[in-house]
């Protein structure tokens, strides 16, 4: 990527955050003391002087963070959460007028990090999480007439949100496809059913990224289930097939070293240990793993679905098949920009007990 920034192009980079919801030229840091969220902090300085840097999150509430015209595309989103409220807040962003979001996550899963309550970091090209909370999306959003980023916060109270929207305005190629993101939970798996990260794909387009956060109920191994991706018109038996959980998210034989999990974090592929003591393979440990397709992109023409088997060992040498709690991310592109919604499960089914 670094050759193109010798090239001259006919863009225009602006952001929007609290400090400029517009992202106009020039328009920048122009709260007044009576308007912004920061006015005590700022009363000897005055306008210009970081009067507006965050916004309040009313509780049981939807929050526009931007709403965009034009053509172009985001490049980059920074935003963190101060009262770490993670999955009490669902991110949502609309494309080109779009009546249903092409994003619609819970805040803290679509940067790969469902449970923030313990730190980790995360660097990765696609997604970063570094300290304390600064989570950060790379994955470029293209849109021809516009863009609207909402948050719903979903609690009782109200929290304090800062964030900045980095864009290109530019003329976007014709055949430039939208970005999307979904959300599942299933907890607890039932007894021999399959997990199911993304279905009902049509159309043409790429799949992109996979965020798996895993909570493991028995004792042993958990990863041996594999990930299958149904293409095109495929039906019992997929065209990519995978050999097990930690084959997929680029580890091997188990994530083990020396009778040891251990953590990774590389540009394409990491997993991050949660609640995790030193009691390797023991029930009730919560595991985040993300896989980008970034030079591997999973190509369909008509219609996608993905699943992964929950499958770990019994007596004989059998594998058992797991009753987990899953939850997941799925990301990719498509020419819809409405393609795949799915409505966000209840609080209840979101909280992480």
């Amino acid at each position: 990527m670094l050759h193109n920034l010798t090239l001259k192009k006919d863009i225009r980079s602006f952001s929007v955050c609290p400090e400029n919801l517009t992202g106009e030229k020039g328009m920048g840091g122009m709260a007044t003391l009576e308007e912004g969220s920061a006015s005590v902090a700022a009363q000897d300085l005055g306008q210009g002087w970081k009067v507006n840097p965050y916004l309040v999150l009313e509780g049981k509430s939807t929050t526009v963070l931007a709403d965009i015209k034009g053509e172009g595309a985001i490049k980059h989103i920074w935003i963190t959460d101060g009262a770490g409220k993670g999955r009490r807040l669902i991110l949502r962003i609309y494309f080109d007028g779009a009546e249903k979001p092409s994003v619609n996550v819970p805040l803290s899963d679509f940067f790969a990090n469902a449970d923030y309550k313990e730190y980790r970091q995360l660097s990765s090209l696609a997604i970063c999480f570094n300290p304390r909370k600064g989570m950060n999306c790379y994955f470029e959003m293209p849109y021809f007439k516009g863009f609207r980023v909402e948050i719903e916060n979903l609690g009782e109270s109200n929290c304090n949100l800062y964030y900045q929207i980095d864009c290109e305005e530019k003329k976007i190629p014709a055949e430039s496809l939208y970005f999307h993101a979904q959300f599942r939970r299933v907890n607890p798996l039932p007894y021999k059913a399959v997990y199911t990260i993304l279905d009902n794909i049509k159309g043409g387009g790429l799949y992109v990224g996979t965020y798996l956060h895993w909570g493991v109920k028995s004792n042993g191994w958990w990863g041996e289930g594999e990930i299958k991706f149904y293409i095109d018109g495929d039906t019992d038996f997929p065209s990519i097939c995978g050999t097990g959980t930690e084959d997929y998210f680029c580890g091997a034989y188990n994530f083990d070293v020396d009778g040891k999990y251990v953590e990774y974090c590389t540009p394409y592929a990491g997993l991050s240990k949660v609640g995790f003591t030193d009691e390797t393979y023991r029930s009730q440990r919560y595991f985040d793993m993300y896989r980008w397709h970034i030079t591997d992109p999973i190509y369909f023409k008509k219609d996608l679905r993905v699943t992964i088997q929950a499958l770990g060992w019994r007596s004989g040498k059998r594998y058992l098949p797991l009753q987990d709690d899953i939850s997941s991310v799925a990301y990719w592109y498509s020419d819809d920009p409405e393609n795949g919604y799915l409505e966000m499960p209840s609080w209840d089914d979101l909280e992480m007990i």
